[in-house]
């Protein structure tokens, strides 16, 4: 018995690490690079509910995964000017809890967890197209395509035990080099965004151990139609590619080659606020977690 509960807990963790090592990955986010005049603030609260099942590496004894997995996202953004070109720079602080259930051999098995997780910052730059505008000349622009880059940071400074197999936080840092490009045509927007996660050691996993893992590639496409300023719909695509871990050395079967599409929709409430509600659902899974995931976030802007 006392081997059973051993194979179901590392079982387990390695499900929730899945989920944590693919959930930026499976990020859809329609208008990334859109533009915006230089000092605009943007205060927002996003809520995020995922459910849906896991598809593990074969030779783990585990089977049924299945996970519920809540997260509220308190963030804040600004544009500003850098040398001519137009920046924002945006940062998040999530807490998240949630529960992860499967089949160990003959028995359910599931593990409960809640804190917060590891914040991130992101900062992107226009590279070629609108050069930084304030409000009155944004208002008098025309549309043109541009290309962006970002780099997102995420750091280690969730919750985390070394004596626990399953934690919130990930113990390592994160970037990710991203470059966007936005094309519109009338009322339409065509983006297409490529950029790699990189993933330093966790070098303290359950006791000691040292976890790596490899680059993970990701792609995003999006289709949006703008009703007018700030009322738009958007069908988002994603797909990531590469992950594969290693634990001290040891290669895991668990290289990640997935899909994942879904849509949303953006409305103004006040003048200066805004609802912004999404949908997504995982469509092919080699290795990882394929879940349903509805989310509301609120916004306020102001300059």
């Amino acid at each position: 018995m006392k081997y059973r509960a051993t194979i179901g807990a590392v079982s387990l963790a390695v499900a929730l690490l899945i989920f944590a090592g693919t959930a930026d990955a499976q990020q859809l986010e329609p208008r990334a690079y859109s533009p915006a005049p230089v000092g605009t603030n943007f205060l927002g609260l996003g809520f995020l509910f995922s459910s849906g099942d896991a598809v593990l590496d074969p030779s783990l004894p585990i089977t049924n995964v299945t996970a519920r997995i809540y997260s509220a996202v308190p963030y804040y953004g600004r544009t500003f000017d850098l040398f001519g070109r137009l920046a924002n720079v945006t940062m998040a602080a999530p807490y998240a809890w949630g529960t992860v259930t499967g089949d160990v051999q003959d028995a359910t098995r599931s593990v409960d967890r809640s804190g917060f997780a590891d914040p991130q910052m992101r900062v992107a730059v226009n590279l070629v197209g609108l050069p930084a505008l304030r409000p009155l000349e944004f208002l008098r622009r025309e549309p043109e395509t541009t290309l962006g880059a970002s780099l997102t940071v995420i750091a280690p400074f969730g919750q985390y035990d070394p004596t626990k197999l399953v934690n919130i936080g990930t113990n390592r840092w994160s970037f990710k080099p991203e470059l966007g490009l936005s094309s519109p045509v009338r009322n339409w927007t065509i983006e297409f965004y490529a950029g790699a996660w990189l993933f330093t050691a966790n070098d303290n996993f359950f006791g000691g151990h040292v976890r790596r893992q490899d680059p993970l590639l990701s792609f995003q496409s999006h289709v949006v139609y703008e009703f007018h300023p700030r009322l738009w719909a958007a069908f988002d695509y994603t797909y990531y590619v590469g992950g594969s871990t290693t634990v001290d050395g040891q290669r895991k079967n668990d290289r990640q080659d997935n899909t994942r599409a879904g849509v949303t929709l953006a409305m103004p409430v006040t003048p200066h606020q805004s609802l912004k509600l999404t949908w997504a659902r995982g469509v092919t899974t080699r290795i990882g977690s394929s879940f349903d995931t509805i989310g509301a976030a609120w916004q306020w802007v102001w300059f």
